[in-house]
């Protein structure tokens, strides 16, 4: 039973003894998570993901709900609680409470940890491939029709170390760890926010191209029938530079920018622009760049292929690099640069790990942790929803490292009235002109 502390003191200030207590009343730290659940009201995201779930259990026993305990784990990931565990310290505050539903005073507390983890831990495989594409239905929701141009599809492989006893937790060589391997491809309409669109665990000795090429050809095939204007590029780092991938996507028109790992051959290729930035670098102590091209065609390949190949020396030494390309036309330094933009989508998958802590996929059950992988997605996918509607604002650009202390963690003091419940933020935020133009942008946006 927790201790009544009736009086702190902190001395005294101004002449006049400084005093506090726990007697606030029913305050949250956490006042952004009503954003959140406008952004997924608007998205119908949670209604979605639930609606791919069975519930096994006897209904008049039943004290929380499937969709209640799916939002109850997205927001709270959403707001930095990653850890199931935080759902016990979290069931009773009263805007968490508010934003899933349940009256903040009068209405029974949030699911415990406990039963979180076996709401985790009874999801099927089927319902996790029907979840899965709910993210592309509401990414072709957003874009569909013939306004799209140019889809980009990023595909990366990174890293969830494990510290214990996780299904198909295997040691992989590269990152010199046992982990898993999540494959994440985010798609991009021309210069809008990326989107993440799959989000798949994988064993962790798999080659980062391991299902790569059956989940673009599914993409594709959905993209087409929904945007049958807008070009397709496949874009991807040397993970993905498997000769089954490329072909398949000149056989199906689908452009692609990949790039390639060195070995012997491209570094003599490489060798003539390198003398020439090695010169100018000599020249001017400045870093130098030079793009050059070659029509290259290795043993694996039965076409002979555009291989775009940037010469950079500067103070580190030399740094060539190549990109592989069905692109025909285009100028050879626009196009690494388009391939150099992948970086942003890094950048999200950065987010994704290290502000959202995608990587604690620590069940035993790799079922539940690919359901754990796909909490996480929709944390992402909601944020990314409210990022869209902060457009022209001073949070236009903002990681989530900044919109959870800038926006999510607000303090807020909740009053449960006879006909109302009173959210009373501090009149002294910082950012409180940006609710009501977010709250309208979301309401007025067209489902």
């Amino acid at each position: 039973m927790t201790q009544c502390i009736s009086q702190l003191s902190f001395g005294f200030l101004g002449g006049k003894q400084l005093v506090g207590g726990f007697a606030g009343g029913d305050l949250s730290s956490d006042g952004g998570v009503m954003l959140l659940r406008e952004a997924d009201r608007r998205l119908g995201l949670s209604a979605k993901l639930t609606g791919c779930l069975r519930d096994g259990r006897q209904p008049a026993k039943v004290r929380h709900g499937l969709g209640e305990m799916l939002a109850q784990r997205v927001y709270q990931i959403a707001c930095g609680y990653e850890d199931c565990n935080d759902a016990d310290d979290l069931r009773s505050d009263p805007v968490f409470k508010t934003a899933l539903g349940r009256r903040p005073k009068s209405d029974p507390d949030l699911a415990s940890q406990p039963t979180l983890s076996r709401f985790e831990n009874q999801v099927t495989g089927t319902g996790l491939r029907r979840m899965a594409e709910v993210f592309v239905e509401l990414f072709v929701t957003g874009h569909g029709g013939p306004g799209a141009k140019r889809i980009l599809l990023d595909f990366d492989a990174s890293d969830d170390e494990t510290h214990g006893q996780e299904e198909f937790a295997e040691f992989h060589g590269f990152y010199d760890e046992h982990c898993s391997l999540p494959l994440l491809v985010t798609a991009q309409v021309e210069e809008g926010p990326e989107e993440l669109l799959v989000a798949l665990l994988r064993p962790g000795r798999s080659h980062a191209s391991k299902h790569a090429l059956a989940v673009l050809k599914r993409l594709v095939a959905r993209l087409r029938e929904a945007c049958p204007q807008a070009q397709l590029v496949f874009r991807a780092d040397s993970g993905f530079a498997i000769p089954a991938i490329s072909a398949w996507c000149e056989e199906h028109g689908v452009a692609y920018l990949i790039s390639l790992p060195q070995n012997p051959r491209l570094l003599q290729l490489a060798e003539p622009p390198l003398e020439e930035a090695r010169a100018a670098y000599e020249e001017t102590g400045e870093r130098m760049q030079k793009f050059a091209e070659e029509w290259s065609q290795a043993k694996t390949w039965p076409p002979c292929r555009r291989l775009v190949i940037k010469a950079e020396v500067s103070s580190q030494g030399d740094n060539p690099r190549f990109v592989l390309t069905n692109f025909s036309q285009e100028p050879v330094r626009d196009l690494y640069e388009d391939y150099g933009r992948r970086g942003e989508t890094e950048n999200r998958i950065k987010e994704l790990k290290n502000d959202w802590q995608s990587d604690r996929t620590s069940c035993h059950r790799f079922v539940a942790n690919q359901f754990r992988l796909l909490l996480h997605a929709a944390a992402f996918l909601l944020c990314t929803e409210l990022r869209r509607h902060l457009a022209e604002t001073p949070l236009a650009q903002a990681q989530v490292s900044t919109l959870q202390p800038r926006l999510f963690k607000l303090g807020v003091r909740v009053r449960e009235t006879a006909r109302k419940i009173w959210l009373e933020f501090a009149s002294t935020c910082p950012l409180q002109e940006l609710w009501p133009l977010l709250l309208g942008r979301l309401r007025a946006a067209p489902t």
